[in-house]
């Protein structure tokens, strides 16, 4: 069987290599507590400044890139003389800056940068396309080098792309020491809000949540028929939630779900799908979505607690429509749970992993009723790491701590490594003014059709996303393309979100795919099968966002009822597609070629906003019924296994 690429990328670090990075990984955690919960702000009696805090981290998290991420694969346990002084480099340089934020300011070195600056900001954007080649790979630090050089001949550029031109001396002094560089936006989000979500997940993941997750949803759905895919789903969007990483949840829940998948009946290519499609939604559902989610709130100004909820309902929806369908699959098939006897009670669950919910209400109390999003995830750690003391299973050691500590030095620097790169790309547009323009040609390209508008967002968020991370894909089209969505009259977050959504897309979608071919490792499945059966059962994902643009009541803009009204057929719509995808309808049975086409025609028009579209939903559900009628099943939607 195939290793994932989430297991082999990581450097395999050991000696003095390790306990620096540990170090290091522990400093830059240190410093994000003392700024974010404002400790301390002077430095030898002088007021750190916001952009002296992200370059101080920068400076402990970029070397941990060329710790982690070894030039190739053959060197993973190996750490050559030029990581070495790449990781010295990423030290000293953004500290440098950090010493001299206040001349920075002051003295205009974003505008005009003094010899000394100039030469180490130059090596630092060098560095940071090498940071983005190992974490991403190719596609990402092409397009960002490109896009960095480009106002170097901006005059001479055909048509749109035509704008003024900036000498080097400029690029290098607005890309590493301006607001909209290496220390803009991501790097602001990384340093403010994610750090401590990212710390979060991984207390989460060290303390055994992961298995915490597993048994409440094996108690909960383990008997039911199909009840092995259903923990798939259950525990996967669990995971992922807090994990952030399409790949990393795959393998931490499909490593179990899936041979149990397999052992109650359903094909490898059946259930490395499964796994594909919940995991790939871990990263839409609340309370912790991976960057994008962050990098949302703080580019439209709003609390991350507003973007967590308005994500709430179409997640929900995704995985209602998944769960349709695998139950469906079951159904048809006659697979049966798993015996009672070889799973968890429910009570056994809840005693060994009650404090992980308890560290959930903190962080979520915290969050939206408290509403301090940057310190929520670390009165939840204290908790967490406290609570769990009291159990020899959950208790970290020193070389447990330890272990946990490596693991958030590799999130943290993958996180970096993207989050700088994207800078310089966000930096390169705003700096020649491109990003404003380009706009304004997409609406008159689109000739102020609204369906076409967003369908063309839809499309360049498919194909970015099969080069570029979640995260890069959507800040490109944030620049680029959501001026023109919301300046078209639709709803800025609602916007957002869908660029998000879109940019997933890729995971499933041969023939890129990545989660689906995770997936199809762990089955030992042949990997185009896994993707196309993936399109299959996450079908709705193509759909919802389409659906949540056009009626911002799906992300909960909008009055009580309107909310209540898109909840209720949105509900009913998920349930009829889903149904229709898969052939089998709850309580009908299953469905023939013209249930399943009425089935469709309910679905789609339910989940259309708007009374008259409603009332055909509910014209085509009572035909259905007339037509299903003499076969109709007494079958429920979760029947016990006898």
């Amino acid at each position: 069987m195939s290793v994932p690429l989430e297991v082999t990328r990581y450097r395999v670090l050991s000696g003095w290599p390790r306990y620096m990075a540990i170090l290091i990984t522990a400093t830059a955690i240190a410093v994000a507590v003392i700024y974010i919960f404002g400790l301390d702000t002077t430095l030898w009696g002088e007021a750190i400044l916001p952009t002296g805090y992200l370059f101080l981290i920068l400076a402990c998290l970029l070397p941990l890139v060329f710790l982690y991420f070894p030039v190739s694969p053959r060197l993973r346990h190996k750490l050559p003389w030029y990581d070495i002084l790449f990781s010295s480099l990423c030290f000293i340089i953004p500290f440098y800056f950090f010493l001299h934020a206040m001349d920075i300011m002051y003295k205009g070195w974003e505008v005009s940068p003094p010899g000394e600056a100039f030469i180490m900001g130059g090596i630092l954007w060098v560095i940071a396309l090498e940071a983005a080649r190992r974490t991403v790979g190719w596609v990402l630090a092409a397009l960002v080098f490109l896009f960095s050089i480009y106002p170097l001949f901006a005059e001479a550029m055909p048509g749109l792309l035509m704008a003024k031109s900036y000498p080097l001396s400029r690029l290098v002094g607005y890309y590493m020491m301006g607001p909209e560089g290496v220390i803009g936006l991501p790097i602001k989000v990384a340093g403010t809000l994610l750090v401590g979500f990212l710390v979060f997940g991984a207390a989460l993941v060290s303390t055994g949540a992961g298995r915490f997750f597993l048994n409440l949803a094996l108690s909960l759905f383990g008997t039911l028929r199909g009840g092995t895919a259903k923990v798939a789903v259950i525990s996967s969007a669990m995971v992922g939630s807090i994990s952030g990483s399409v790949i990393t949840n795959v393998v931490a829940t499909g490593s179990f779900t899936i041979p149990a998948m397999k052992r109650t009946g359903y094909p490898a290519h059946y259930a490395a799908a499964i796994e594909a499609c919940a995991s790939t939604g871990g990263v839409l559902m609340p309370p912790i979505m991976g960057a994008t989610a962050f990098i949302i709130a703080i580019w439209l100004n709003i609390p991350y607690a507003t973007v967590a909820l308005a994500a709430l309902i179409p997640s929900l929806l995704y995985y209602l429509g998944l769960f349709v369908q695998i139950d469906g699959y079951a159904a048809k098939a006659g697979l049966k749970g798993l015996p009672r006897e070889e799973l968890p009670s429910l009570k056994q669950a809840i005693k060994e992993g009650w404090f992980y919910i308890f560290a959930f209400a903190i962080l979520i109390y915290v969050l939206f009723f408290l509403r301090r999003e940057a310190q929520a995830p670390f009165y939840a750690i204290v908790a967490l790491f406290i609570l769990a003391m009291f159990r020899q299973e959950t208790r970290l050691g020193l070389k447990e701590f330890l272990s946990f500590i490596e693991s958030v030095g590799r999130m943290l620097g993958e996180i970096v490594g993207i989050l700088a790169a994207i800078g310089l790309l966000i930096g390169a547009l705003f700096l020649t003014g491109v990003a404003q323009s380009l706009s304004g040609e997409i609406i008159d390209l689109a000739g102020g059709n609204s369906i076409l508008l967003v369908g063309l967002g839809a499309l360049t968020s498919f194909i970015l996303g099969m080069g570029l991370t979640i995260t890069a894909c959507y800040v490109l089209l944030a620049v680029l393309l959501a001026p023109a969505l919301v300046q078209a009259g639709f709803n800025p977050l609602a916007v957002h979100l869908f660029l998000m959504y879109c940019g997933t897309l890729s995971f499933i979608t041969p023939p890129v795919a990545i989660g689906a071919y995770a997936a199809a490792a762990l089955a030992q499945a042949e990997p185009m099968r896994v993707g196309f059966q993936a399109i299959r059962l996450g079908a709705i994902i193509f759909l919802i966002p389409f659906f949540f643009v056009f009626e911002p009541a799906f992300v909960l803009h909008g009055s009580p009822l309107s909310i209540i009204h898109v909840v209720v057929t949105g509900t009913l719509g998920v349930i009829l597609l889903a149904s229709a995808i898969e052939g089998y309808l709850v309580v009908v049975g299953k469905l023939g070629l013209i249930g399943r086409i009425l089935s469709f025609i309910s679905g789609c028009s339910f989940f259309t906003p708007g009374w008259i579209t409603d009332i055909a939903g509910a014209v085509a559900l009572v035909l259905l019924l007339l037509w299903q009628g003499p076969r109709l099943s007494k079958t429920l939607l979760w029947p016990k296994q006898k």
